[in-house]
């Protein structure tokens, strides 16, 4: 039975069905009425199936397997290169996903929410990745997608929503401007168009929560001191809150690790927030962030006042010489993948990460698609 969803801020209830709201009817995201969490002590790794992927974790998800390509379970990486005295550095590879990001994980819990409810049709925006991911998986479910992408979207993204047999609307204007007019489709068909936003629904947050569980178990249950992230939207970010705060409720971890966000210089409305770094210059490097008006922004904000955690906002140089650096070093990621370790030693100046910090970094698209 599918679960319910709820509003977190004003209390309203709302049945899962196809036609079932992508938002309060208070302007507010939705979450799932339910969080289940394991009631057994944590596994040995060896007891994980490992072979089910991220789904190795149902029990922590409130959505069933419908459908899935086996993502999951990134290699985890050291990266002594980037490490500073005696605190280490590890990479998650999570541009080895089957669509070539980290939205691979959200992908397969929205459209396993979207194969549950019986719905015919879903509709995405985004400047690539996310809207790559939502098409393939919507393939696999035999679900029509429209994807509205901005027009200056990468040849490489559009092909893979356009091989896959999804439908890409391009949309003139900035990447707000994708978004307002998805929305619009989206109300103007609401019977048979179901939202599946990386930024709003709750099932993707849900599937990204899993990149926590897996970087706890490929660690033996050790919680690193601090995970650096790419933070555009909030979809990894605040997924690995999730995660790593419902196995700390589970009593499978017994703390949570600094939560450190990275913006793109000129789109950086948390760092701006915590530090005044909204005119710090222009990254058009790092496309796949380059977001002004997050929609969990309240939440972001919220994650790293729970964690001590922190946001800034880098440059395009700054991403550029740590993207070379990691090719050279045998990472090929796209440009968007560099901006968190280029910030490893920004954090490290500022007095943020210690020199004996253990650190997680993940390495959010693949190369190949730049």
């Amino acid at each position: 039975m599918p679960t319910d969803l709820t509003c977190p801020d004003c209390g309203a209830t709302y049945r899962a069905a196809p036609d079932e709201p992508w938002r309060c009817d208070c302007g507010h995201p939705l979450e799932f009425a339910t969080r289940p969490l394991p009631d057994r002590p944590v596994p040995d790794f060896s007891e994980l199936d490992t072979r089910r992927g991220l789904w190795a974790f149902e029990e922590f998800l409130p959505i069933s397997p419908e459908v899935t390509l086996g993502e999951g379970f990134t290699p985890l990486q050291d990266a002594p290169g980037w490490a500073d005295g005696e605190g280490g550095v590890q990479f998650k590879l999570e541009y080895v996903f089957p669509s070539g990001s980290f939205k691979d994980r959200g992908a397969t819990a929205t459209l396993s929410r979207a194969a549950e409810l019986g719905v015919g049709k879903v509709v995405e925006d985004s400047s690539g990745n996310a809207g790559a991911a939502i098409a393939q998986y919507a393939a696999r479910a035999g679900i029509d997608a429209d994807i509205y992408v901005p027009t200056s979207v990468k040849k490489s993204k559009l092909a893979a929503i356009e091989r896959v047999g999804a439908n890409p609307v391009r949309v003139e204007g900035t990447r707000q401007d994708v978004t307002d007019a998805c929305i619009e489709a989206v109300e103007a068909d609401d019977r048979d168009s179901w939202y599946a936003s990386h930024a709003w629904n709750p099932a993707f947050f849900a599937g990204t929560a899993t990149f926590a569980f897996e970087v706890a178990a490929q660690r033996d249950w050790a919680v690193p001191d601090a995970v650096v992230t790419p933070l555009g939207h909030g979809t990894l970010f605040l997924g690995a809150y999730r995660g790593f705060r419902a196995l700390n409720e589970a009593g499978w971890t017994d703390r949570m690790p600094r939560l450190l966000g990275v913006q793109a210089a000129g789109y950086a409305p948390i760092a701006d927030e915590l530090h005044g770094e909204g005119d710090a210059g222009q990254n058009d490097v790092a496309d796949g962030i380059q977001i002004l008006d997050p929609t969990r922004k309240d939440q972001i904000l919220s994650a790293i006042d729970a964690t001590d955690g922190d946001a800034i906002a880098l440059d395009a140089d700054s991403a550029t010489e740590a993207l070379d650096r990691l090719h050279r070093g045998g990472f090929y990621v796209e440009p968007t993948s560099a901006v968190a370790p280029a910030a490893l030693a920004e954090f490290r100046e500022r007095g943020v990460l210690d020199s004996d910090d253990d650190v997680v970094v993940p390495l959010t698209g693949s190369g190949l698609k730049s």
